[in-house]
């Protein structure tokens, strides 16, 4: 696998440690937990993180 690059936590999640981080490979993104950096990551195809970024716009994740 292509090594992750760019991890970035979202300027909205600064003053909590309860985030995630997210970072760039060739063809996708990953995303692992802030507070558990060692615990590894997941990775998404650039579709999968297109179709997970339009859900989290359009609000299906609200509680």
């Amino acid at each position: 696998m292509t090594s992750v690059s760019g991890w970035r936590k979202s300027s909205r999640s600064q003053n909590t440690d309860s985030c995630v981080e997210v970072g760039a490979f060739p063809g996708g993104a990953a995303v692992r937990d802030t507070k558990d950096r060692s615990a590894g990551y997941f990775v998404a195809n650039a579709s999968q993180w297109s179709d997970f970024v339009a859900a989290v716009k359009a609000g299906r994740f609200e509680r």
